[in-house]
């Protein structure tokens, strides 16, 4: 599933193609919304907030989209070729001068832009909002510590916790703190926690490499030996039988 950075990545692209755009051709193939009508509108600005993505329009209206597991967007000009079959896509915004398509977004809703609390208000701080700050912090570090006998792992992909965390991010991030992801939180420094996670995602939101570095993906996720002493990675899954993740460690190096 696309974690938060990815989003924010995708929501940049929107924003630059459809902000203060009046949409000359809006499509939205989904039956809950078969009568909404877009066409004629102008969108104010397309904003993530975790995994979420948000297209407001002038009129205050939002478009919420959720990418799950095999939503993506396309922009280009007007009239370019779909990457996608037409059958798969779910949102066509055509303007003057771009063209946003979504594809394969299970997940849409219209809503008023005042009422977004609706689909939002359960979300923990969002790891990536550019207004951040001491406040946000504390509130997401409280958050990580109500049980303190919760494993890491599982509070990370918690969106209730901390917004934006996936399962490629939550092994990145405990490999940088060091632990395991069976630790429980009330061991650590929750502080310290939420500040490694938001700089893991914005390195990884700014640069498009969830290690931080150019030409490496990931740290540990996915790797078959630790990239640090060279043990053996391993794999185990974390979580409820029907939520259960794939987790990759360092026994080494995580403790």
């Amino acid at each position: 599933m696309p974690e938060g950075d990815t989003v924010f990545r995708v929501a940049a692209r929107l924003h630059e193609a459809l902000a203060g755009e009046r949409i000359t051709r809006g499509e939205v193939r989904h039956p809950r919304l078969a009568e909404l009508e877009l066409t004629g509108r102008r969108v104010r600005e397309v904003r993530p907030v975790g995994k979420h993505l948000l297209i407001r329009f002038e009129d205050g209206g939002t478009l919420h989209a959720h990418l799950r597991m095999d939503g993506t967007w396309q922009t280009g000009p007007p009239g370019a070729r779909w990457r996608r079959p037409a059958h798969r896509a779910r949102v066509v915004l055509t303007t003057e001068r771009s063209q946003a398509v979504g594809f394969d977004l299970h997940d849409l809703r219209w809503l008023p832009t005042s009422a977004e609390h609706r689909v939002l208000g359960h979300l923990g701080p969002d790891l990536l909002d550019p207004g951040w700050d001491a406040d946000s912090a504390a509130e997401a570090a409280r958050r990580l510590t109500v049980d303190p006998q919760r494993e890491l792992g599982t509070a990370l992909v918690d969106q209730r916790v901390l917004a934006g965390i996936g399962n490629v991010h939550k092994s990145e991030i405990c490999f940088l703190l060091g632990r395991l992801p069976g630790t429980p939180v009330g061991e650590l420094d929750a502080q310290q926690v939420v500040r490694v996670a938001r700089d893991q995602l914005r390195r990884s939101a700014e640069r498009g490499s969830r290690s931080g570095n150019p030409g490496e993906r990931t740290r540990i996720y996915g790797k078959r030996v630790c990239p640090r002493c060279g043990t053996a990675v391993r794999r185990t899954r974390q979580g409820a039988d029907a939520d259960s993740r794939i987790t990759f460690h360092c026994p080494r190096c995580q403790v």
